[in-house]
């Protein structure tokens, strides 16, 4: 198990990255929902960023690929309310914008599932006190067979310390200054099959040697992953569960 006290990497979470076939309707849905907006549009990827008062300091990146989905995603975003007439407006401004209800059985539960235009999962939450200070999003989470050894991974990647265990089913990393999404791993026992839809960048900070950078992660415990061209700047690897995730250049 990788040990949660060990030293964290000099790494930060900077980008949540969605694989779209229309990349810039997909952004479009999601800067109208989340009232945020659209800051870049390359042919390679669009860009969805909030502003600074939500306490999101990543981008949300749509970039196109052109498999089609076809299992459900492992890593999907809770999206936060602070009433239960905000919920249900932010289950209306979804369907209305192209998103749909789905049933992952469920069942009888407060917080309502749906999908995006392109079918990325996503729940809207009823109100909870520990996303008051979140912004928009409440939490990026991750499907994991082992939470507390994942997150220990990623605690040491992105800096974010432990600040909620619900029993051996979920542990909650903190963005280090308290506002902005928690970093969720949720136990969930399905075998990973594709790869993965949403993934997570990381990045060292301007000046830093990227090689040494990805040496240190992959010492401590990510692999390298089989995906893009050996010219690429950032490295391609898999965290202990075989999750993709890029290391980025330092910025």
């Amino acid at each position: 198990m990788v040990a949660a006290s060990l030293r964290r990497m000099n790494t930060r979470l900077v980008n949540v990255v969605i694989d779209a076939a229309r990349p810039r309707v997909l952004a479009d849905f999601w800067a109208a929902l989340l009232g945020w907006r659209v800051a870049l549009e390359e042919a390679d990827e669009v860009d969805v960023r909030a502003p600074e008062a939500d306490g999101w300091d990543l981008d949300l990146v749509f970039v196109p690929v052109p498999e089609a989905k076809e299992v459900k995603n492992r890593i999907h975003l809770d999206l936060a309310s602070t009433t239960l007439a905000h919920q249900e407006e932010l289950v209306s401004r979804a369907l209305e914008l192209g998103g749909s209800r789905v049933d992952l059985g469920q069942g009888a539960v407060p917080w309502v599932v749906l999908a995006d235009p392109e079918g990325n999962e996503f729940c809207v939450l009823e109100p909870r006190d520990r996303y008051a200070q979140a912004g928009a999003v409440a939490a990026i989470v991750v499907d994991a067979h082992d939470p507390e050894r994942l997150a220990a991974f990623w605690a040491r990647l992105t800096g974010r310390p432990v600040g909620a265990r619900e029993g051996d089913v979920l542990v909650g990393l903190r963005a280090p200054s308290g506002r902005g999404p928690w970093l969720e791993f949720l136990r969930n026992d399905d075998v990973k099959r594709v790869k993965n839809r949403v993934h997570l960048d990381v990045a060292p900070p301007s000046g830093a040697d990227h090689a040494a950078a990805v040496s240190e992660v992959v010492a401590a415990g990510a692999a390298p992953a089989d995906l893009g061209g050996p010219d690429l700047p950032w490295r391609v690897l898999m965290d202990p569960e075989g999750n993709e995730f890029c290391v980025l250049t330092p910025r």
